[in-house]
């Protein structure tokens, strides 16, 4: 027989067991449920469990605080043994025995694992303007660690190289009284000036 073991905050948990052809099981704070949690946090007519072809299914029925997986809301969950959710603030946790898997595996399709996880029919929180996506998105590309070094390595290079010049310029200043850069230009031009004379000679 499936069992629901319901566990309101700071109480005993209460667990319930049903027979593999009882069709749907209400639950809600209201005492005409099948299931009567006395928790503030649920609503008179909370969810229902229904026996569905392969298994099992927990529906909200329009309740307040919905029923949530992993802190994610959904209208509706397909139940598998293991399932932890939550209606509310109280915890619904659903098992089931292997011959009540065995039982249930042979309603499923060819090829389809019985009681696999699976969600559906995500609903947004309350204030919400959009569904939950099922699907995290993939976290924008970050540059590569070797990417991030080289490019640490080159600034650092060109900063030392902009130093020593610095310095090496201040130090040319000191000592002959002309910038360094203009000291550059004009031994150039001297190079330009000399190199005919020395064509001439050689010829």
């Amino acid at each position: 027989m499936p069992r629901v073991i319901i566990t309101v905050p700071e109480k005993n948990a209460q667990p319930y067991r049903f027979s593999l052809d009882r069709k749907s099981v209400s639950i809600g704070r209201g005492s005409e449920n099948d299931i009567v949690i006395d928790s503030g946090s649920v609503s008179v007519k909370h969810a229902e469990m229904r026996r569905v072809e392969g298994g099992y299914e927990l529906a909200d029925v329009g309740s307040t605080n919905g029923i949530k997986h992993h802190s994610d809301r959904h209208d509706r969950i397909t139940l598998f043994s293991g399932i932890s959710l939550r209606l509310g603030d109280v915890s619904f946790d659903f098992t089931l025995t292997d011959e009540e898997i065995e039982v249930i595996a042979r309603e499923k399709p060819p090829g389809e694992a019985p009681f696999r996880e699976e969600i559906v029919s995500a609903i947004p929180e309350q204030g919400d303007p959009k569904p939950k996506p099922r699907d995290k998105p993939a976290p924008a590309l970050a540059p590569q660690p070797s990417e991030v070094g080289i490019g640490i390595i080159l600034i650092f290079l060109l900063l030392a190289a902009a130093a020593f010049f610095t310095g090496l310029s201040i130090r040319h200043q000191k000592e002959t009284g002309e910038s360094l850069i203009k000291a550059i230009v004009n031994k150039e031009d001297r190079a330009e000036k000399a190199a005919p004379a020395v064509e001439k000679l050689e010829k």
